[in-house]
């Protein structure tokens, strides 16, 4: 059998498409002891250097220094160092939106990134990174996972913004593109080591080398909890707690080099948001703001700048706002007037008992679902909840937010609403499409996506509490999914859908189900069912006009798709673009297909799927070195690219170098299982040069795993072969 492409067609590439559900200077010295009387002032110190970890899901409770189950003893080594903060919140419960109040010092509706998803940071921010470098400072970030990559914005004013950890090639794992802690670090340590104190790096104002901030951001204690070994056997029961501890030991040598290094060097960490890990009824995060998921770490130490006296522990409330002012005051830098924020260096802040109030959200379910937003104020130690049934707890009682106390105490409740009105937050805006690499590495376990109209009016139907159930549905589908539970799978988004025919996102998770167990006809049919039920955003339309496409009716989906690239005018949705060309692709229109596709590259230059969907095109074509140049830029875009992978091993073929084309659809197939194509043309190839003991194990793979409504008659002459060969 020929090598190809895919038996599909040949501009299928990647599926992003279809995966739809699943997501200072500190002190001269840094006095801190436990008693109140005895604190200092913090003061500047000359080009101190800035060192900000953020730990994604982190929850306050999880260090050891905090009270937790996870042994963290270099956190624990830098909160005896500094000061660690009793009762810090964030202010969003999603990595994006809290990461860019981290870095820009304003709350959500202040930003405007109020969800992981359609939003971006402004181009002319003023960030940490901005405001360090205007002043001199070397600036550097080294990011683990997909949620801050750079696209989003948050890489405003780094010199250095490393997030090259490729991308998600395997739908069936639902995870997030990210990389360990230990690579981050070891790229943090490497710039700090050599970059900032390279030649030509002197401020002529200073004899010493120029101060750096640094950004290392971790994702380890983001789900799917796999905690790495030893972590793994030690913390067996409870690998969230494992994960966190990893965490912990990645960080270790680069808080030991700032140690060694002399430099005196200010220290911040903190965790974005925190973990449910089904507190509340929630699994994860992102639903709602119970404290589980609201309060996070906070600790602050400045290392070399004096004798090492420290431990303090801080009971006035911290807010993810006052970073960015704690760090420019440490830096010697002015305070902005215009945030919300406070620094934490003066005595009298860690001790204060006045109440500073804390802004929060939780906007996703809104936004993707069409449930009710969810906004609310931490005043003191009292915290309102404004849903369509408000929620007040008295943490200091009641930590665990256990007794509902709204409606016990009338003018305090009143007192609470009104100081969350007196924020003047204004509902989220608009957010645009997201085209389908970035859409599909969000949808994963915890960032399941979709869209939703927003409502005038939520009511008590509308409630996440009275929702959570779907919501625990919706991620049941997903590992029942993954599992290969496919009747199950289905089973749950049926009875979303049966109670919430609106919800978008169930749809398309049940499309997308059926249309990986191969069946065609109940994908299409549950989309068409979607738009029946007044479901017709265009991200349905859009899975529906590609799987017209991919199961041959070309025509069709053009017809459904032109009208609605074309109302896009000059900024079309490039998920629709791309759904477009295919099925241009299908109907036998290779040009208009190709018109598509370098459309797309001008929009998006950095698009992998665009080159190699024009690889596929070349290949069809017989245009090899055209293909061959696709599928390499592809590649440096991201090694990871599969797809890529498998064309190169195609146009190797054809070139009669069967070595390198077994090579790269081997590397194919280990990127992505899922690549039937390469896994087909690898484990035929080998038969064909004599070697049945190496090819056996991808052919039982392809006739195990490859769908049978695209793949049948493959998969009955590979099961007739392997019976030939037994």
């Amino acid at each position: 059998m020929a090598p190809r492409k895919r038996s599909r067609g040949a501009a299928r590439a990647l599926r992003p498409w279809i995966v739809a559900a699943l997501v200072s200077a500190a002190v001269a010295l840094f006095w801190f002891t436990r008693s109140p009387a005895t604190q200092a002032d913090l003061h500047p110190v000359a080009n101190l250097n800035v060192l900000l970890v953020t730990i994604d899901t982190l929850r306050a409770d999880a260090l050891g220094c905090y009270g937790g189950a996870a042994a963290t003893p270099a956190l624990d080594r830098l909160a005896a160092e500094g000061v660690r903060f009793d009762f810090a919140h964030a202010h969003a419960v999603l990595t994006l939106p809290s990461h860019t109040s981290i870095l820009t010092g304003q709350y959500p509706f202040q930003h405007g990134v109020r969800d992981n998803s359609g939003y971006r940071v402004a181009p002319n921010a003023r960030t940490i990174a901005t405001r360090l470098k205007a002043a001199g400072y070397h600036t550097g970030a080294f990011v683990a996972a997909f949620p801050v990559h750079s696209r989003f914005g948050l890489n405003v004013g780094f010199d250095v913004y490393d997030d090259r950890f490729g991308e998600t090639r395997a739908p069936a794992e639902f995870v997030m593109p990210e990389r360990p802690g230990t690579t981050v670090v070891a790229l943090a340590r490497e710039w700090i080591a050599t970059n900032p104190h390279s030649p030509g790096t002197t401020n002529p104002h200073s004899l010493t080398p120029n101060p750096w901030f640094a950004w290392v951001h971790l994702f380890e204690p983001h789900a799917p909890y796999r905690p790495p070994p030893p972590f793994d056997a030690q913390y067996a029961s409870k690998p969230y707690d494992g994960e966190v501890a990893a965490a912990d030991a990645a960080l270790a040598p680069l808080l030991d080099d700032v140690r060694a290094s002399g430099r005196p060097t200010l220290v911040v960490v903190t965790g974005d948001h925190g973990e449910a890990l089904g507190d509340h009824g929630e699994e994860t995060h992102g639903l709602f703001a119970y404290e589980s998921t609201l309060r996070i770490p906070l600790i602050i130490a400045e290392l070399n700048a004096g004798p090492a006296r420290g431990g303090e522990v801080s009971a006035t409330p911290a807010r993810h706002v006052d970073v960015l002012p704690t760090i420019l005051d440490a830096a010697g830098q002015p305070a902005p007037t215009d945030l919300p924020g406070r620094s934490l260096l003066p005595a009298a802040e860690r001790r204060s008992t006045t109440p500073r109030p804390s802004y929060f959200e939780a906007m996703s379910a809104m936004l993707n679902r069409g449930w009710a937003p969810l906004s609310g104020v931490v005043s003191d130690r009292d915290k309102y909840i404004d849903v369509p049934l408000p929620e007040r707890y008295d943490l200091r009682a009641d930590a665990a937010e256990t007794s509902n106390l709204w409606g016990k105490s009338a003018e305090r409740d009143r007192a609470l609403a009104a100081v969350l009105r007196s924020f003047g937050a204004a509902p989220p805006g608009e957010r645009a499409r997201e085209d389908p690499q970035t859409a599909s590495q969000l949808r994963a376990l915890g960032y399941v996506t979709g869209s939703a109209p927003i409502k005038a009016k939520y009511g008590e139907n509308d409630d996440p509490k009275r929702l959570v159930a779907l919501d625990q549905a919706i991620h049941r589908g997903v590992g029942f999914y993954i599992e290969k539970r496919f009747g199950d799978a289905v089973r749950e988004y049926e009875s979303v859908i049966a109670e919430r025919p609106d919800m978008t996102i169930a749809y398309r998770h049940l499309a997308f189900v059926y249309w990986e167990a191969g069946d065609v006809a109940h994908a299409i049919d549950t989309l068409r069912r979607a738009v029946a039920a007044g479901v017709t955003r265009a991200d349905v339309t859009t899975q529906l006009g590609t799987y017209l496409a991919e199961s041959g009716r070309g025509a069709e989906a053009i017809r459904l798709l032109e009208p609605v690239a074309a109302a896009a005018g000059a900024a079309p949705d490039i998920d629709t673009l791309n759904a477009l060309g295919i099925a241009y692709a299908r109907a036998g229109r290779a040009e208009d297909a190709r018109r598509i596709f370098d459309r797309i590259l001008t929009l998006d230059p950095e698009s992998v799927l665009a080159h190699e969907n024009l690889g596929a095109l070349d290949l069809a074509a017989a245009r090899n070195e055209a293909a061959e140049r696709h599928f390499e830029a592809a590649v440096r875009l991201d090694p990871d690219a599969s797809q890529a992978h498998a064309g190169l091993g195609v146009v190797a073929m054809r070139r009669g170098d069967r070595e390198a084309a077994i090579e790269a659809w081997t590397k194919a197939v280990r990127l992505d299982a899922t690549n039937y194509d390469a896994l087909y043309n690898l484990a035929t190839t080998l038969v064909r040069a004599g070697r049945m003991e190496a090819a056996r194990p991808y052919l039982e793979q392809f006739v195990r795993t490859a769908p049978p409504a695209f793949y049948a008659k493959d998969i009955e002459a590979v099961r007739r072969a392997l019976q030939q060969r037994r």
